[in-house]
C-alpha cells in the first residue's frame, strides 16, 4: 500500500475566526485520539485534498506538526460547505501501534449480473463502504474490498456481510446477515382499460322497452291513466 504523509501547523486561530486562514488557502483541523490530548491544527488546502483523494478515510497518514516526529493518523469528520462542497474543517484520528482501529473500507463492485444482463432484473446496492476493526499494521492489507455480481443469476439473489471476503486479521464490524447488494424483479406496467363513454349509458336508456300505457301516453302527447281511472276527455 502506498505510504501518504502531509505536514501540519499549529494553529492558534479559533471558532469563527476560522475563516481567515481558509482565505489563506489552509484548512482548520483537529488532531485526537485515545489517551491524547486534543491539537488544533491547520493544513495547507491543495496538499490535504490531494492525499484524500488517494487515501479516502482508510489509508494511514503520517501527519507531520511543525519538527516533531510523524504520527500515524487517520482522516476522519470532514465538514463541506454547503454552497461550494469545499472542505471546511477535518478531523485527525491519532492511532497506537498494537490497538485496534475502526475504518471504512470501500467496496468495489466487480463482474456483471447475468440477473441484469439476461432478465432485465435491476441492482440494488446498499453498501459503498464497510466498517472494519484490525491493527494498525494489518490496516496496509486491504485497500477496496471486491464483491463479484457474478453469482446474481436468479430474481431477489442477494450477496450478504458475511459473503465479503477479506484477510482473516481484518474484522468487518457490520451485521453477517445485512445485505450489500441484491436483484430485484422488475414491474409490469398496468395498461388500464379506457373508461366507457358516457354516451354509451344514454344509448342503454334510449333502448329501454317502455311500461305498458307509456308508450300510448307518448304517442297521444299525454301521461297515461293511473289503474282504475277513467281516462280523460280532451276538449275538441
Amino acid at each position: 500500500m502506498a505510504k501518504y504523509n502531509i505536514k501540519a501547523e499549529t494553529r492558534e486561530v479559533l471558532g469563527k475566526q476560522n475563516k481567515k486562514i481558509r482565505n489563506k488557502g489552509l484548512i482548520p483541523v483537529v488532531l485526537y485520539g485515545q489517551g491524547i490530548d486534543a491539537q488544533s491544527l491547520q493544513v495547507n488546502k491543495n496538499d490535504f485534498i490531494k492525499i484524500y483523494n488517494q487515501a479516502g478515510t482508510s489509508s494511514l497518514v503520517d501527519l507531520k506538526v511543525g519538527d516533531k516526529n510523524p504520527l500515524q493518523t487517520l482522516i476522519h469528520n470532514l465538514q463541506f460547505d454547503p454552497l461550494t462542497d469545499e472542505v471546511t474543517h477535518v478531523d485527525f484520528y491519532q492511532i497506537k501501534e498494537g490497538q485496534e482501529l475502526t475504518a471504512e473500507i470501500k467496496l468495489d463492485f466487480v463482474g456483471e449480473a447475468p440477473a441484469v444482463k439476461e432478465l432485465g432484473g435491476i441492482f440494488i446496492k446498499n453498501y459503498e463502504e464497510i466498517g472494519i476493526k484490525c491493527l494498525p499494521k494489518d490496516l496496509d492489507l486491504i485497500d477496496v474490498i471486491k464483491v463479484d455480481l457474478s453469482g446474481l443469476k436468479e430474481f431477489n439473489d442477494a450477496i450478504y456481510v458475511e459473503d465479503l471476503e477479506v484477510p482473516e486479521q481484518i474484522k468487518i464490524t457490520e451485521d453477517p446477515k445485512a445485505m450489500v447488494a441484491s436483484i430485484m424483479e422488475p414491474k409490469e406496467e398496468k395498461i388500464e382499460e379506457p373508461v366507457a363513454e358516457a354516451e354509451e349509458g344514454e344509448e342503454a336508456a334510449e333502448g329501454e322497452v317502455p311500461k305498458d300505457g307509456e308508450a300510448e301516453a307518448s304517442k297521444e302527447g299525454g301521461e297515461a291513466p293511473k289503474e282504475g281511472e277513467a281516462p280523460k276527455e280532451e276538449n275538441k
